[in-house]
């Protein structure tokens, strides 16, 4: 508001309510201002405490989550380990399976050949 503003408004005033009545206006208007500010004040403190209850909960939920999160990705690494270790001794298995039967198919057609030749020879002879 300008200045002319408010001197219209207090010519205003001192015409319906007259100069004695002004002081007590005022004086009623202060006070109406100091209980709106004290509201307006305690409005704001309970808001900050409400808020700071609000952010506490939420470093809770997030702190829950993450433990949760890290005991998940810890769990599925050690079975992933168990996994590939458990591959590995199949692996080793089947290696030594396919070694075994190798040396075994091996040694037969060696007999085999050995009973051909010598059936050659006693043929030859």
């Amino acid at each position: 508001m300008g200045g002319s503003e408010i001197v219209l408004i207090i010519f205003v005033a001192l015409l319906f309510f007259g100069s004695k009545a002004i002081p007590d206006i005022a004086k009623t208007l202060g006070k109406a201002m100091r209980e709106f500010q004290k509201a307006t004040n305690e409005i704001k403190r309970e808001i900050n405490d409400a808020g700071g209850g609000i952010g506490d909960d939420i470093r809770d939920i997030k702190s829950t989550i993450q433990g949760a999160r890290t005991d998940i990705e810890d769990g599925i690494k050690k079975h992933t380990s168990e996994i590939k270790s458990d591959i590995q001794e199949i692996k080793a298995d089947v290696q030594k399976s396919t070694d075994t039967i190798t040396t075994e198919v091996k040694n037969e057609t060696d007999n085999i050949t050995n009973v051909i030749n010598d059936e050659v020879k006693t043929v030859n002879d």
